[in-house]
């Protein structure tokens, strides 16, 4: 297994790289309120103190666990084409997200944890722009209620793209 290179600067608690902004909503209220608290909580961790950064890291890996789940049962609901990229990145970083909090935990690892905050920010903007983005399109599209699970036009998404 090749060594990995932590970079200097996430030695030590830093200013949150990931600010809200409107260029990542996605006009879809509980999915942007959902990314707002994200957000919050992902630059919460980035400026915790050492003894504090693994509850906060903990906070944000049980967040984006619900975050993923919430979505992956809308996507599942709704018969979404693209589900398996999306999922997949989703499974994809949280498993990243979940050996963070073990090297963190057991290995004491910090700078790896905070390192991979940054880099879970810099994924999470691409994500937002793009799969949440094509999600929230299908689901307003098919007038999806979240709360409910029902499509009110199930037709207007009948011919949707698949993965």
């Amino acid at each position: 297994m090749s060594e990995i290179v932590i970079d200097e600067k996430y030695t030590s608690p830093s200013e949150p790289s990931l600010h809200w902004a409107d260029h990542l909503a996605v006009d879809m209220a509980s999915m942007d309120e959902t990314h707002v608290e994200f957000v919050a909580l992902l630059g919460q961790a980035q400026m915790a103190t050492d003894a504090e950064l693994m509850d906060r890291y903990e906070a944000v890996l049980e967040h984006t666990q619900d975050h993923f789940e919430r979505e992956d049962r809308w996507m599942t609901q709704t018969q979404f084409g693209p589900m398996g990229c999306h999922a997949q990145q989703h499974d994809t970083i949280l498993q990243v997200m979940r050996e963070g909090l073990r090297r963190g935990r057991d290995l004491q690892q910090l700078p790896l944890v905070r390192q991979l905050l940054h880099e879970v920010g810099m994924w999470f903007e691409q994500h937002a722009q793009t799969m949440d983005a094509g999600l929230a399109m299908y689901l307003k599209a098919a007038e999806f209620d979240p709360e409910t699970g029902i499509m009110a036009k199930p037709e207007a998404v009948a011919s949707a793209p698949q993965c």
